[in-house]
């Protein structure tokens, strides 16, 4: 640091060499600028030093303007996804149900051991839209027939000493009405033929009986086997009376 006066001059070792003092007649002569100081603001890691606004920030509570919100994957999803719906697993699943015959190759099991809830629910609407003829007070009634003659069936299975659950049940036998659907169309061609229209029924009650039973009656029945197939034969009847009005 160098001091100048009006009547001595004293010459002294800078410490650190930031300023120089000088007397005011000499001050006209001096030119110069000053550089301003570096500051950024850090908003990475929390390991990472804090700088001075960052830290003049959070000092006064206003740390929270330095929070960068992430985005959380589990908000992106498709709207499928949230639903749970697999577009992919109703086809195959519709498949095993129309085509239940074991040379095909289909693995049939899937529709019971992996249970959804969207799919039977579309195929009882579908079979509802076609059974009401635009009378839609009845498809409440369609449902609830679904839903307590599932619980029935799945009552009734857990007595015999079936291991399945009531969503298995309420998912096979929601699948299992597509037969139903698809002997519809025919039934509107061929009915004024009355042998081959009740022909038809038949066979459209005993394959989506079929269907379910396959799926739902195991070998740990046994013997007990026509007991839960009765009511399962039973019930699409019903849905088939549902449909024709009979």
């Amino acid at each position: 640091m160098k001091v100048v006066g009006s009547t001595s001059t004293m010459q002294l070792s800078p410490t650190n060499g930031d300023f120089t003092f000088v007397s005011s007649t000499e001050a006209d002569d001096l030119s110069g600028t000053i550089d301003a100081p570096d500051v950024k603001l850090n908003m990475g890691s929390d390991n990472a030093k804090d700088p001075y606004a960052t830290t003049f920030l959070r000092k006064r509570g206003y740390g929270w303007l330095l929070e960068v919100d992430e985005d959380d994957p589990e908000d992106n999803k498709p709207l499928l996804e949230e639903l749970d719906i697999d577009l992919k697993d109703i086809y195959y699943k519709i498949r095993c149900v129309l085509m239940p015959m074991p040379s095909l190759g289909f693995n049939r099991q899937v529709v019971r051991d992996n249970p959804d809830f969207w799919g039977p629910l579309a195929v009882v609407l579908l079979f509802s839209m076609i059974s009401i003829y635009g009378q839609f007070r009845v498809v409440s009634w369609i449902i609830t027939i679904w839903i307590f003659g599932s619980l029935t069936i799945f009552l009734l299975a857990r007595v015999l000493g079936g291991e399945v659950s009531y969503g298995q049940v309420l998912g096979v036998i929601g699948y299992s009405l597509l037969p139903l659907i698809v002997i519809a169309p025919l039934l509107l061609v061929i009915g004024g033929f009355d042998v081959v229209s009740t022909l038809i029924k038949l066979f459209g009650v005993f394959w989506a009986a079929y269907s379910a039973a396959s799926l739902l009656v195991g070998n740990e029945f046994k013997t007990k086997k026509p007991l839960l197939i009765y009511p399962i034969f039973l019930l699409y009847i019903y849905f088939l009376s549902l449909y024709t009005g009979v």
